[in-house]
């Protein structure tokens, strides 16, 4: 069946007036032929357009996945509406409210109706402005998304009106419109939380879990904006109240005090692109991540390329696996990058990123060594080096030779100078051959192979270690105060004290949560502690888990906390730290690893309060280990699975000396 153009743009104008009825009858209207083909005539129409509620409820699930994500919505849209001050207001971690009041410009009646329909938006024009986007928002998602799946009340006066407006939503449906006398300015509040998707509602964390992404989202914006008063009220007790000022005290009032003198300042401009910003002197890097920003056009955006620029920088300064604090700002043409890559806006790709990169590691060395943190060469030497031998008098010639031809020079310059050795003229040892001398195998390395054919246990089966005994009426030896030699009824172990103390409080945790809590030990002396307020929200989640375990921990308002009791076994003096550390391991496990919140307490802590490699331990001290050791149920190896023990073998020990 041949169709014209102007019969196939008939039958397309009459499918959108007709969006239910049978395309194949559109054809036949708009072709005049007096015949359908057979298929069409019995095949039941399927395919249909989605009502507008259900395909905004489904939109909203990119946009809106949690509590946080309408938290960051309506915090750009306040910023993007030219706000000195922004409220955030929030009740049950904001399942039951989410409310936004700021005093930007306000809208008209006609845009307060008009922003809650999908892709309405004021920022994009043509597509041009799509490579030009300058604002926090631009796509005319966030609002409609938000209708769909709460209760949204919206009020709103610009400056030249005499009356704002009030507007009333809920399932994408207007329930209300009407003139309201109010102030210049937006509040919008939304209510009730999926109320219309019970699934999605179910699956939102604890309060206390939704409440610490809020306050990320909260960070974040309010981080970008330092010229903006933020403050964030939950269930009627403030948390955050953020005066204008300067961007190094936005950091300060946020991250804490204890930074005020840590900070080094990053500032290079270029034709291509500026950076400014902070970065953490040395000693404030951290075993965990948490501190770490970076904004593009003051978008908060997730770079691990940008991160690795920045840990380049710092190396040699601080250990591998340490993340320094720093906030770095990255301001570039829009044109340059593309935001859109992504319904969160948090991941951006840029044109060029090797020259960004290369950009943000000179920016952030230049830094450092501008403020003296980075190593330097000390040249005052002792005066009485100056007069020794080797400087005073010249390297000849002769002298050059008779060095390169010695047994030192030739065994520092083979391929493998830490394991060569001079022959010594005993070519059939085995050890050497002539002069060339040949590289022997270590022991460590000999054991490390001879381990792998025969003689380790470490990583069998507890049902075939069964017949493992140890002699706890030998002397046990301490190597390098980090392991233990354990006489066994096979030959020996070798017991890393770190790892074994690991898996005994392991096992000791995980039991208090079946029912045998943790005695505790009330404080003489009871310790403060104060905290960022991020950390603060985390440490009220987690506070009852650690009374079960021990810790007496009591809310001492804004950020502190007292620590009334300690787990009976806990040297005193150390209260304050292992609890600080805990929540820097628990952050680090909430990035990486789905363990339960119990487990993440348990591992944290058992990491935290082992005895240390480097620790001295008496007879009574050694043998109370080993015996605890060999009484947990899995004793030869930690949770992570690195092994506590490694066994020898009496069989495998004369196999290193057979001749």
């Amino acid at each position: 069946m041949g169709l014209t153009i102007i019969q196939c743009k008939f039958a397309a104008r009459l499918f959108w007036e007709n969006p239910y009825k049978s395309l194949s009858g559109l054809v036949y209207q708009a072709s005049g032929q007096k015949f359908r083909t057979s298929n069409y005539d019995k095949l039941a129409d399927s395919i249909q357009l989605l009502p507008d509620n259900i395909a905004n409820q489904i939109a909203a699930g990119e946009v809106i996945q949690r509590p946080a994500s309408a938290v960051k919505e309506l915090l750009e849209n306040a910023v993007d509406a030219g706000a000195t001050e922004i409220k955030l207001l929030i009740n049950d971690a904001g399942k039951s409210l989410i409310q936004v009041i700021d005093n930007g410009k306000g809208m008209s009646d006609t845009d307060a109706r008009m922003c809650f329909e999908r892709h309405a938006t004021s920022k994009i024009s043509n597509i041009e402005d799509l490579f030009r986007i300058k604002t926090m928002g631009f796509r005319g998602e966030a609002l409609a998304s938000i209708a769909a799946v709460a209760q949204v009340e919206l009020k709103t006066k610009t400056a030249e009106a005499e009356m704002g407006v009030y507007i009333e939503i809920e399932n994408s449906q207007v329930l209300k419109q009407e003139p309201i006398a109010t102030v210049r300015g937006t509040s919008i509040a939304m209510k009730n939380l999926f109320f219309n998707i019970p699934a999605r509602r179910n699956f939102l964390k604890s309060n206390a879990a939704e409440m610490r992404h809020i306050v990320d989202e909260f960070i974040r914006v309010s981080m970008a904006f330092p010229e903006i008063l933020f403050t964030l009220t939950s269930n009627g007790q403030q948390v955050f109240h953020l005066e204008k000022g300067t961007l190094k005290q936005r950091i300060v009032q946020i991250l804490g005090s204890q930074y005020n003198a840590r900070l080094v300042t990053v500032q290079e401009k270029t034709d291509y692109l500026n950076i400014y910003g902070f970065v953490g002197k040395p000693e404030t890097a951290k075993k965990t991540r948490g501190d770490q920003y970076f904004f593009v056009n003051n978008r908060f955006i997730k770079s691990p390329y940008l991160h690795h620029a920045l840990m380049n920088a710092y190396q040699d300064l601080i250990a591998s696996d340490s993340f320094p604090l720093y906030v770095l700002f990255i301001d570039l043409d829009p044109a340059q990058l593309d935001i859109n890559v992504h319904p969160t806006k948090q991941e951006i790709k840029f044109e060029d990123e090797k020259i960004v990169y290369a950009f943000v590691q000179s920016a952030v060395k230049h830094a450092l060594a501008q403020f003296s943190v980075t190593p330097t060469l000390e040249f005052d030497l002792d005066p009485t080096i100056q007069q020794l031998d080797a400087v005073t008098k010249p390297f000849t010639e002769d002298k050059q030779a008779a060095a390169q031809s010695s047994d030192i020079f030739r065994n520092f310059t083979q391929r493998h100078q830490a394991h060569t050795v001079s022959s010594g003229g005993r070519e059939s040892s085995g050890l050497g051959s002539g002069t060339t001398g040949q590289p022997f195998e270590s022991l460590i390395d000999r054991l490390k192979r001879e381990e792998a054919t025969s003689g380790s246990s470490y990583d069998l089966p507890i049902q075939q270690r069964m017949d493992l005994m140890v002699d706890t009426d030998a002397t046990f030896t301490q190597l390098h105060n980090s392991y233990i030699v354990v006489p066994t009824n096979r030959g020996f172990v070798l017991v890393n004290q770190q790892l074994a103390h690991e898996r005994i409080l392991y096992e000791r945790f995980t039991a208090s949560s079946q029912g045998k809590k943790i005695a505790a030990q009330q404080s003489l002396f009871p310790v403060t502690l104060t905290l960022s307020t991020a950390d603060a929200v985390l440490l009220e989640e987690l506070r009852l888990d650690l009374n079960d375990l021990g810790y007496l921990v009591e809310p001492f308002g804004q950020g502190s906390f007292v620590i009334q009791g300690t787990p009976a076994d806990l040297a005193p003096g150390y209260e304050k730290q292992t609890i600080e550390n805990l929540l820097e391991q628990y952050k680090h496990f909430s990035s990486e690893l789905k363990f339960s919140r119990r487990e993440k307490i348990t591992r944290s802590l058992a990491l935290q309060q082992s005895v240390k490699a480097g620790t001295s331990l008496g007879q009574k001290e050694m043998q109370s280990l080993v015996e605890e050791l060999f009484q947990c149920s899995q004793p030869n190896m930690t949770a992570n699975g690195s092994p506590t023990y490694i066994e020898f073998k009496k069989d495998y020990l004369e196999k290193l000396f057979t001749r």
